[in-house]
């Protein structure tokens, strides 16, 4: 199986359409912090824990009122857990 990548622009296209479908502003998807958050995962822990983590750090975000400090905390918290992984 081929990795595919998506270029800038593709990958600002899809998340312009998830803004839409999903009916969320502009600092909703903050697209640099999700992908780096994958990155660390996947680094630190494996490949397919990236979405997982992605999506479990997106909803505790919305849990706790989805505001920018709220998607940041859930950010941090996992990334903290993925540095940390192998030394467990």
């Amino acid at each position: 199986m081929s990795e595919r990548t998506l270029p800038p622009e593709a990958l600002d296209e899809w998340a312009a359409a998830l803004r839409e479908l999903l009916g969320l502003g502009a600092d909703d998807l903050p697209v640099s912090v999700i992908l780096d958050l994958a990155r660390d995962v996947a680094n630190g822990v494996a490949r397919p824990a990236a979405p997982l983590s992605a999506f479990a750090a997106g909803l505790a975000a919305g849990r706790t009122g989805g505001s920018r400090a709220d998607t940041a905390a859930a950010v941090t918290a996992v990334t903290t857990l993925a540095r940390g992984w192998a030394d467990r």
